[in-house]
């Protein structure tokens, strides 16, 4: 379960980590492995052989600020020590995080590699306010602490983000 906490924090950075390109203030990243996690879904299986627990049913995965809903949510540890290697939440995937959401009908977090990708179909998705961005594939790279967002190798795929003019305090009608 320790795993699940370090998936929810993953998935909550691809929110804070500048992914839209509206300049905006970055909110101060808390260290979630201390908090609680909580799991709430229709079922669960371990498979401690197999090396996995698979949560399913109207997923609710919450710890701090950040809340991931989906379908299914799937931790694969790694043979040797235990450690999660693999997170994989499917179907109707929302990450949630302050006034960032991101939707996507999957979201796989890859530890040997420090990324989560977001992808499927319709497009995934991260908003902000009333900016957003979106594309193919989102990737969010955890060790460099960047983000792409592509049209997933289909030279016809674009990206679209969607930034909007701060409001101005005290003027009227944005003059």
């Amino acid at each position: 379960m320790k795993s699940v906490a370090l998936l929810i924090t993953l998935l909550g950075l691809v929110m804070a980590s500048g992914s839209l390109a509206a300049p905006v203030d970055k909110p101060v990243r808390k260290d979630r492995s201390t908090l609680p996690i909580t799991i709430k879904s229709n079922e669960m299986s371990a498979d401690n052989n197999g090396k996995t627990a698979i949560f399913s049913g109207k997923v609710v995965a919450k710890q701090g600020d950040i809340t991931i809903f989906s379908d299914k949510l799937i931790v694969n540890y790694a043979e040797k020590n235990g450690e999660v290697d693999k997170v994989e939440a499917t179907g109707n995937v929302r990450i949630v995080q302050q006034n960032r959401t991101g939707i996507a009908s999957q979201a796989v977090y890859d530890s040997h590699d420090g990324r989560i990708t977001l992808t499927g179909t319709p497009n995934p998705k991260v908003m902000q306010g009333s900016d957003s961005v979106s594309g193919k594939v989102i990737t969010y790279y955890v060790d460099d602490d960047r983000s792409t967002v592509t049209g997933g190798g289909d030279p016809n795929a674009r990206v679209e983000a969607v930034i909007n003019p701060p409001a101005r305090k005290g003027s009227a009608g944005g003059r």
